[in-house]
């Protein structure tokens, strides 16, 4: 079969993705193909990928430090203000220590086959990230997948297994569905069969828990001993790369083995200098966050009676991720196209993203968006819907 063929397959089944021409900046009104629209595409949670601050910040870092590590930590140095971020990262999620990644996925893929390695376990929640997943593969250990939050099939996944080290492995917030993984009780099992609890903070960092710490603070908890962290840093940070936390010999460990931190040149410091300027406002940014949060409240209540009215489905997610289920892919592209012809970006997610016959649009809010834009969006889909 010709990659021709494949592609022509994808076209068919209203699988073929696209990545549409952005002219403008990330935000709420951008430029997209040409032709100004409302988006409600982008994981910006707080508004500061194109903050003056981390601006300034990284302009200072570019003049200081130039544009590029030119090595792998390992070969060419690490950079103080590489050091430096590492040192507030983790004292941010209350960690002894913490690893820079370049990017979430990078993170996921590295951390995963360190610490699990062939005739070990991991119990993996079936909706995890698709960097998860092939985390898990690249491991070559026994994956043990569980349903979607299902505590008690995991706990016998759990109790029937003899391997010497197991992980259990979440989205701490899903990013297709927008709900939270019950952290408590997930680290409850893990120190309880003695396995180690690994999250995926992507879309919880910045966001939840007291100051934006993180999921984990928004059920009081932090990285350490069975619990280890990982947190994206371009997403509700407004920049770019990850992190991982927890105890320092967890972290010396990985620093020694997880290949996509050992084998890649290291981060530009410039970005450190964003970053280090993005912590800054996250801690004090409870006004953001509390702007966000009434915008979820506000797109909810509009939405719920376009889905009850419709058959279409809204998942309980208090997050900013608010996921439109409408079922079949084609169904769901016409919905996302006339969005889009009255000016409107939210995208349409399909398999195998998602579930076959969950098809939906993806919302995402940030504390950028005002009132009006939301309005305007529900006024939208109240039109489209049938």
């Amino acid at each position: 079969m010709t990659f021709r063929t494949r592609l022509d397959e994808l076209k068919a089944a209203g699988l073929l993705r696209r990545r549409r021409l952005a002219g403008t900046p990330c935000g709420p009104e951008m430029l997209i193909d040409g032709r100004p629209v409302l988006s409600f595409a982008s994981n910006d949670y707080l508004g500061l990928a194109t903050h003056p601050c981390l601006i300034d910040a990284a302009t200072r870092g570019l003049s200081d430090w130039g544009v590029g590590a030119g090595a792998s930590e390992f070969l060419g140095g690490h950079f103080r203000p590489n050091r430096d971020l590492e040192a507030k990262l983790a004292d941010f999620v209350g960690a002894q220590k913490a690893l820079h990644f370049a990017t979430g996925f990078m993170a996921n893929i590295g951390i995963v086959p360190a610490l699990m390695q062939r005739g070990d376990a991991i119990f993996a929640d079936k909706l995890n990230h698709a960097s998860l997943i092939d985390a898990v593969r690249l491991s070559y250990a026994f994956n043990h997948r569980y349903p979607h939050c299902d505590l008690g099939v995991l706990e016998g996944q759990l109790s029937a297994n003899r391997a010497k080290q197991r992980l259990i492995l979440t989205d701490a917030v899903f990013s297709m569905d927008g709900d939270i993984a019950p952290l408590p009780h997930l680290l409850e099992l893990a120190e309880r069969y003695d396995a180690w609890l690994l999250i995926d903070d992507a879309h919880g960092f910045g966001v939840l828990g007291p100051q934006g710490r993180g999921t984990a603070a928004h059920f009081g908890l932090k990285p350490g001993g069975r619990l280890i962290v990982m947190g994206t840093l371009g997403k509700a940070a407004g920049v770019a790369g990850a992190f991982v936390a927890g105890d320092a010999e967890v972290i010396d460990w990985l620093e020694q083995s997880a290949r996509t931190a050992i084998y890649t040149t290291g981060a530009p410091p410039a970005l450190t200098f964003a970053l280090a300027e993005s912590l800054r406002i996250i801690e004090t940014g409870d006004d953001l966050r509390e702007e966000l949060n009434a915008l979820i409240a506000r797109l909810r209540a509009g939405l719920q009676p376009i889905c009850d009215r419709s058959g279409w489905r809204l998942p309980a997610s208090m997050t900013a991720i608010q996921p439109v289920i409408i079922g079949g892919n084609e169904a769901t592209l016409k919905v996302a196209d006339a969005l889009l012809e009255r000016g409107i970006w939210a995208p349409a997610i399909r398999p195998p993203t998602v579930p076959d016959g969950q098809a939906r649009l993806r919302i995402s809010l940030t504390a950028s968006h005002g009132e009006m834009q939301v309005d305007e969006l529900i006024a939208a889909l109240t039109e489209i819907a049938p």
